[in-house]
């Protein structure tokens, strides 16, 4: 009989217990959306402030241009321009269809005469001189990189270079790049005269420019990290008696990566920044041009386009900066931990 009722208890519990399951996905879920409202809901309750802000006051505000554009103007101004874009493809693809039918009618009939390929001579497009932009900034930005990174060891690891190079970096780290532009394009006009030139002499100007200006916070924080590496560490290397290429690849560099980052974000960026300012000056096609050329223009699209260029620069920047941070925890120390 104890034997049966063992077994009629087991069974009823048995049986009891899975409405217990429903209730822990129940609370599971619950916590789940809960933190997913606290995530996206303050986001999304700012954007509504900020849209509904912007409508109003853009449109109390009288220029001599028209009025402030609210949020539906540059959104359709945005799509004007995609749709430019797509147009200027358009047209490229025939200009190159017609371009090889004509080529090919002209080696059939003048067989062995060389045939002189045309480009496409349609104006970039907003998109175009985004790419522009990016491809300017990544050239400073390496530039900057390949100076500053090895300076910044040789500054944080021997007191002598410290010494004699912290009065340059404070002397020339606040300059303007508005200061910088006219002698950098001088130089380089001087100086940068190849018969076939790779680059254009404007994109050089403003690719140095970029790597002039950010160069300092990367600089600074990397011979900060270096010179922050754990004596200890150190003292080990001078116990194993390891050459200073040694100690600096496999202790120094990987101790001080975090605040390498730091630099390297902070120098990407003040690049992107610096970048519109140079492009204005040196008329580099990109961002900053088109904000020049349509200042210039001073139609009643003006405002909507040059406001869609300063969220483009914006959100541009913001996954730059993203990019920069997933690079960081994919090389240093316990970077997959992290993520």
């Amino acid at each position: 009989m104890m034997d049966v009722a063992l077994e009629s208890t087991a069974s009823e519990a048995v049986v009891a217990a899975p409405p217990a399951a429903p209730s822990a996905l129940r609370e599971r879920a619950r916590s789940v959306t809960r933190a997913v409202a606290r995530t996206v809901l303050p986001p999304l309750l700012g954007l509504a402030v900020f849209l509904a802000a912007w409508s109003l006051v853009a449109a109390s505000i009288e220029t001599s241009i028209g009025a402030v554009p609210g949020p539906r103007a540059v959104w359709d101004a945005a799509g004007a321009l995609v749709e430019e874009h797509a147009r200027e493809r358009t047209k490229a693809v025939e200009f190159e269809a017609r371009q090889a039918e004509r080529k090919e009618a002209f080696l059939r009939e003048q067989p062995g005469e060389p045939w002189i390929e045309r480009q496409y001579a349609g104006k970039p497009t907003y998109l175009d001189q985004i790419v522009t932009s990016l491809k300017t900034v990544f050239a400073g930005f390496v530039l900057a990189s390949l100076v500053a990174v090895p300076l910044g060891i040789l500054c944080g690891s021997i007191p002598l270079v410290q010494s004699a190079l912290g009065p340059f970096i404070q002397i020339f780290r606040p300059v303007s790049p508005l200061a910088w532009l006219p002698i950098v394009m001088i130089l380089v006009s001087a100086l940068y005269t190849p018969e076939e030139a790779w680059f254009e002499k404007s994109f050089v100007s403003s690719a140095i420019t970029v790597a002039l200006c950010s160069l300092w916070p990367a600089l600074i924080n990397t011979s900060l990290g270096v010179a922050s590496v754990d004596r200890d560490h150190l003292n080990v290397a001078r116990v194993l008696r390891l050459g200073w290429w040694t100690k600096v690849t496999k202790i120094i560099v990987p101790s001080a990566l975090p605040l390498i980052f730091t630099g390297l974000r902070l120098s990407l960026g003040v690049g992107w920044m610096v970048l519109i300012a140079a492009e204005m000056l040196s008329q580099n096609p990109g961002l900053g041009k088109f904000v020049w050329d349509m200042f210039q223009n001073g139609s009643s699209q003006t405002l909507s386009m040059i406001l869609v260029a300063v969220f483009t620069i914006g959100f541009i920047g913001c996954l730059l900066d993203r990019a920069m941070v997933a690079l960081e925890r994919l090389v240093t120390y316990g970077g997959a931990g992290a993520r």
